[in-house]
């Protein structure tokens, strides 16, 4: 098989152009029951052409549900990928975050196996052989990589994200590269920083600021694990980043005047401290105002250190209030790559992609004194915070990398919508709840709640201080009394009893949620 003149300028180990092969080619070399890993993370940078011509071949030869696989990515993958695999019944096993509601129905319908976990843990876990501990050899069969170049020693350099692509490719017995011609060569843009010492010979990330660089700019591969090499032509086929709204907009202004007023008091500098923020319209609601002149003209010589970077980064670039940025994921909509591609000598300096395992270290985060913001499902009155299981038993996509910011970050930020439309009520979902239904962020993680209500920062407050302020402040008005009527009762009924630390009705606790399943809404009548 002939190599594109493209092709040959990104592999510059000529022995690999000699293991070039067709995706279709390859089918033979994941046998059921085999365990894979892919490159990607939040719908960037996972391969297309393997993973394509296994469903295709599923789906030709009516395998569905014959052909099944234990999938690890260091977080979501691609739709036409991921969502298609899961959709021909392909996945047994899954770990450690996913996207998609073929997948997540999958999942939920006890048809996929999975397994949540945080994501700067994941991939110190599968060295440790924690995923393959029923394997005879504790190792993943293959691993599929997307490349944008290939160096002289045979190195993968990676396209707009790492996630667990180095510990991957360790722990693989086989490795299949997929070179993407379709988009420019990332070379430079990457801090891959490999560490093989178990415990306790472990040593410590030396990074004391975003931008230093601990690593080499490709991930490190013994050739002879290099089975074939494929040219890729399918660009990440990402969607439009969710527009801000009103109820996002008055979310990001609550917390800038917070931001604001930290500063104020000398426990912030003006530059304030490196920022994490999470996916969605609040998360770009917020990075949107940083770059605003009339909200953000208070912050000067900001960086960040995160997961994922939106568009809304590039307007906080080119406002000239960002210094430098690094994640292990660049997530732009297709106009947001144009963006960066057609600008690239103006961002390319100024952004580091790492692995999760580096993007996303306790330790990292805590020495750093990051700020972070992310969206949960419901935060009850004692500020525990349900990320990932609607009514405490349907999986949505995962825990993330929330939890390991949220734990560790110097100010730790949860922003949510104070209600949320039900099918028969446009304020029928509270997202202030007595009691949550699945706890992945408890009460000693937490600082500030925000909603377009209000702010309520908790820190060094008691749990029933807490809830009288977290209702008042971040409570939806027609959830302000049925909320408070809760308190009053459990307090009045714990303290009497000698157990009123952190007061609770258990056996009324959920009734909101109860009547949401029965009425369509949380406005109950009353507790009784």
């Amino acid at each position: 098989m002939a190599a594109s003149a493209l092709l040959k300028s990104r592999v510059r180990r000529p022995s690999y152009l000699e293991k070039l092969m067709k995706a279709e080619d390859l089918v033979h070399h994941f046998p059921h029951g085999s365990y894979i890993g892919w490159s990607g993370f939040t719908g960037v940078g996972y391969p297309k052409k393997v993973p394509a011509a296994l469903a295709d071949h599923v789906q030709k030869n009516s395998l569905q549900g014959k052909l099944k696989y234990s999938l690890f990515v260091g977080a979501s993958s691609g739709a036409e990928t991921e969502t298609r695999w899961a959709e021909l019944d392909m996945i047994e096993r899954r770990s450690p975050h996913q996207v998609g509601k073929a997948i997540s129905k999958g999942i939920n319908e006890g048809r996929i196996k999975f397994f949540d976990k945080h994501l700067s843990m994941f991939p110190s876990d599968l060295i440790y052989g924690y995923y393959t501990l029923n394997k005879a050899q504790p190792k993943l069969d293959v691993a599929v990589i997307e490349a944008s170049a290939i160096t002289e020693d045979g190195g993968i350099v990676p396209t707009a994200s790492v996630g667990a692509s180095p510990e991957i490719v360790q722990m693989a017995e086989k490795v299949i590269i997929e070179v993407n011609t379709s988009i420019p060569s990332f070379e430079g843009l990457h801090d891959i920083a490999s560490f093989n010492d178990l415990p306790p010979n472990r040593k410590p990330y030396l990074i004391t600021k975003p931008e230093d660089r601990i690593g080499t700019t490709y991930i490190p591969v013994d050739p002879e694990k290099v089975i074939a090499i494929v040219e890729s032509d399918s660009s990440d086929q990402t969607s439009p980043n969710s527009p801000e709204d009103d109820t996002s907009r008055a979310i990001a202004s609550n917390l800038l005047e917070f931001l604001k007023h930290e500063v104020n008091h000398g426990r912030l500098p003006k530059s304030l401290l490196p920022i994490q923020s999470g996916i969605g319209n609040i998360a770009n609601a917020v990075v949107g105002g940083l770059s605003k002149g009339d909200t953000g003209a208070d912050f000067t010589h900001l960086k960040v250190w995160t997961e994922v970077l939106q568009d809304t980064f590039l307007d906080l670039f080119d406002s000239g209030r960002l210094d430098f940025a690094t994640a292990t994921s660049v997530r732009f909509s297709p106009e947001g790559f144009n963006r960066f591609y057609n600008n690239w000598e103006r961002y390319a300096d100024k952004i580091l992609l790492r692995s999760q395992q580096i993007s996303n270290s306790p330790e990292i985060i805590r020495r750093l004194g990051c700020i972070s913001m992310n969206t949960p499902i419901e935060v009850d009155i004692y500020a525990h915070a349900n990320s990932t299981c609607v009514m405490g038993s349907r999986m949505l996509n995962g825990l993330g990398g929330s939890a390991d910011f949220l734990r560790n970050a110097k100010y730790s930020i949860m922003h949510t919508p104070s209600t949320r439309a039900s099918k028969t009520d446009p304020e029928g979902v509270s997202c202030i709840v007595p009691f949550a239904t699945h706890v992945d962020q408890t009460e000693h993680d937490l600082d500030v709640i925000v909603t377009e209500q209000g702010l309520a920062d908790v820190r060094g407050l008691s749990p029933r201080e807490r809830a009288r302020l977290i209702i008042r402040q971040c409570a939806h008005s027609d959830y302000q009394p049925i909320l408070s009527d809760y308190l009053d009762r459990a307090e009045f009924e714990c303290l009497k009893k000698g157990m009123g630390h952190e007061p609770h009705l258990l056996f009324e606790a959920f009734k909101m949620h109860k009547n949401l399943q029965e009425k369509g809404t949380m406005k109950i009548d009353s507790w009784l």
